[in-house]
């Protein structure tokens, strides 16, 4: 074990901070991790613009090669790449070190390997997506089996893996957003529904204007307003005058308080095609907004709701599902109510503290091992 004046030492390592689902879960871990006593250092293979700030004191590392290093050779790139990252776990020696995405799994473990650290891979998002093909397939399955541990987010992804990952995998939440802990609002809601989440196809944003399209003159009140930002906005903008119900159609973009600005909303929409446990999802059931949100392949949907319980849940890409759940909803705001009520109760489900610990207790079992 590798410790310096009691303390040990973790690496978190990712493709980069840029704002996203998986690059703040691993900004707020480093963090916590520092603040326990812990050394914390921070890899990622890129650095780019519009990134997630690091807390103080977790120092940061590039694996990239760089540019003057660069070959014309695609696999003399590659283990120049693997070289790169493995000299950083020789010379930094972290105990263990926590990758997730894709090949960055890959990455960790092979680089990892003989040194004196330990790699835990992680599965944050739909994992059919992250190992499309089935070299990736099989390559996850050797690799993961050789790794000091395993980390998936639904207990739909242990079937993804062979039997040997799914056994010896353990399933961790990521926890609440400090930001979104508060009581939850009281008193009469503002006429809008509300989403958050970048502005791509698999957000599906337009369903949503062609779901609130149909209603909007059954509920002439009520605005659809998207936080977010994306390759899509003026398709969805486009969109939007197309169906008529672009004067109730507001693009606020990214916001820094998103929690005050959704907080009072009559209504959240998630309808996303594919999802690992989406944080936007968790933010708004933790706010006790009533919820409908699509039953995502990896059962990221499954594992935070329960359709009539805390939230309405449909199938992916499915209009008349949708309209359905939105006019139930509003035309019914004490259910609505009522349904906000039991989703709020996830805060104390994935309080952070909560959370944080079951991440730490697994850290140091893999350790300790």
């Amino acid at each position: 074990m590798n410790e310096k004046n009691g303390q040990k030492k973790i690496a978190f390592y990712i493709g980069s901070l840029c704002k996203g689902g998986a690059e703040r879960v691993f900004v707020n871990l480093a963090g916590y991790f520092r603040e326990e006593g812990y050394r914390v250092i921070m890899v990622t293979q890129y650095q780019k613009e519009d990134e997630y700030i690091l807390p103080d004191g977790i120092e940061r590392f590039i694996s990239d090669i760089g540019e003057e290093k660069v070959s014309a050779s695609r696999v003399v790139n590659f283990f120049r790449r693997l070289n790169k990252l493995r000299a950083i776990w020789k010379e930094q020696e972290p105990d263990l070190v926590l990758s997730c995405i894709g090949k960055n799994n890959f990455m960790a473990v092979v680089t990892a390997m003989g040194t004196k650290t330990r790699a835990v891979v992680s599965v944050v998002g739909e994992a059919k997506e992250e190992y499309p093909s089935r070299v990736m397939r099989v390559l996850a399955d050797f690799l993961f089996s050789r790794a000091a541990g395993v980390i998936l987010q639904t207990e739909r992804s242990r079937s993804f893996f062979c039997r040997k990952v799914g056994e010896r995998a353990v399933i961790l939440p990521n926890s609440l957003n400090p930001a979104f802990l508060m009581p939850r609002y009281e008193g009469a809601r503002e006429k809008k529904i509300v989403s958050v989440g970048r502005m791509d196809a698999n957000k599906n944003h337009e369903m949503q204007l062609h779901a609130f399209a149909a209603l909007k003159d059954k509920y002439p009140e009520y605005s659809l307003v998207i936080y977010g930002d994306g390759e899509l906005r003026s398709h969805i903008e486009e969109t939007a005058v197309k169906l008529g119900i672009a004067e109730r159609v507001f693009l606020p973009g990214v916001v820094p308080d998103v929690a005050a600005r959704i907080r009072g909303a009559s209504l959240f929409l998630l309808t996303s095609y594919s999802e690992g446990v989406s944080n936007a999802l968790i933010e708004a059931l933790a706010l006790g907004l009533p919820v409908i949100a699509t039953d995502v392949p990896s059962g990221g949907t499954e594992e935070l709701m329960e359709d009539g319980v805390n939230g309405l849940v449909i199938p992916t890409g499915d209009l008349a599902a949708l309209e359905g759940a939105v006019d139930r909803l509003l035309g019914d705001p004490a259910y609505a109510d009522r349904l906000g009520e039991e989703a709020a109760k996830i805060q104390e489900r994935l309080a952070p503290e909560r959370v944080n610990s079951m991440w730490r207790d697994y850290f140091e079992e893999i350790i300790n091992e």
